[in-house]
């Protein structure tokens, strides 16, 4: 096709995307770029001090958008020799660019959506650590010629089933700040992002590692799934929470950007608000623990912070 992104970068293995699986990814990343630009206004759009949802979902769509520009171009991809040919085919696309969107965005997703729950740091930490293990294995075994790269996918379902279960089982159980509200849209997005993510491995499975479909069907799968994962999902979150009390999440920062700034507008009551309180606890048995003083907030409207007192938010261990 001329003037397609082929003709510009020609693809370098025998089994790989055509001008119309060039296009359909064009038309992904177009979505993604029109996501992340609508995100990025609802974001400053919000009072200051209430943004963190909203900054994560800014930085998925920006990697996503750079990875589908990438993909869409036919760059970010190398020729592996599969370990089932097709026809008079013995090398396929393995795209990398992929599977470095993944990386930034997995662990984004999960952290996102667990951090309004009432899980402790560190299961939230150890929860996105076991999403890199899941990219991570995936892209070695694409890269793995040989049956071991097998051995690899199976690691990785186990890594996501270790997420599956925090996901659905741990997540809900656990205790939500922030009210009934929130739990309950937590308990809707968790079940979406968790049926979204067994479908991740079938189609690894049938593209990477089987050799099944064609690279355009491929692309067709992941943008999809992509899709849905990325503006679809942040979107339906984010919505979700648009009437919850911010403070409640107990994630403020210190920084007078999220206090006042300028001629003092801003949210929450000064630099001794309840939205400090994560910051402010002292080291205690699940956040508990006599709190610091609050510093004497200079707008309208401040007022002294409470000592002590018990922290509010995540604990810390």
């Amino acid at each position: 096709m001329p003037g397609s992104s082929l003709d510009q970068n020609p693809p370098n293995a025998d089994r790989h995307i055509t001008a119309s699986g060039s296009d359909w990814l064009w038309a992904v990343f177009a979505i993604m770029a029109l996501s992340d630009l609508v995100m990025i206004f609802w974001t400053f759009s919000r009072p200051r001090g209430t943004r963190l949802f909203h900054q994560v979902a800014v930085v998925v769509l920006t990697t996503a958008t750079v990875a589908y520009f990438s993909m869409a171009s036919d760059l970010g991809a190398t020729p592996v020799t599969a370990e089932f040919p097709r026809g008079n085919t013995n090398q396929r696309q393995i795209w990398y660019v992929r599977y470095i969107q993944w990386f930034i965005t997995f662990p984004l997703l999960l952290l996102e959506i667990l951090l309004a729950t009432g899980l402790t740091l560190s299961d939230i930490f150890t929860t996105m650590f076991m999403a890199w293990v899941v990219v991570v294995c995936g892209l070695v075994g694409a890269l793995v010629v040989s049956t071991y790269k097998w051995g690899y996918f199976t690691l990785g379902c186990c890594a996501l089933c270790y997420i599956w279960f925090v996901l659905l089982g741990h997540g809900p159980r656990s205790n939500f700040a922030a009210g009934r509200v929130v739990r309950s849209g937590y308990v809707r997005s968790s079940g979406f992002l968790a049926f979204l993510l067994l479908l991740y491995p079938i189609a690894w499975g049938c593209s990477e590692g089987g050799n099944v479909i064609s690279p355009n069907g491929e692309m067709i799968w992941y943008g999809i799934l992509d899709i849905l994962a990325g503006p679809v999902f942040l979107f339906m979150f984010l919505w979700g929470l648009r009437s919850v009390e911010y403070g409640a999440f107990g994630l403020a920062s210190g920084k007078y950007t999220d206090a006042t700034y300028g001629n003092g507008a801003g949210y929450g009551t000064g630099a001794g608000s309840t939205m400090a309180a994560r910051n402010t606890a002292a080291p205690g048995v699940n956040g508990a623990g006599a709190g610091h003083a609050g510093v004497a907030g200079t707008a309208p409207g401040a007022t002294a912070g409470v000592a002590p007192g018990a922290g509010v938010g995540h604990n810390v261990v």
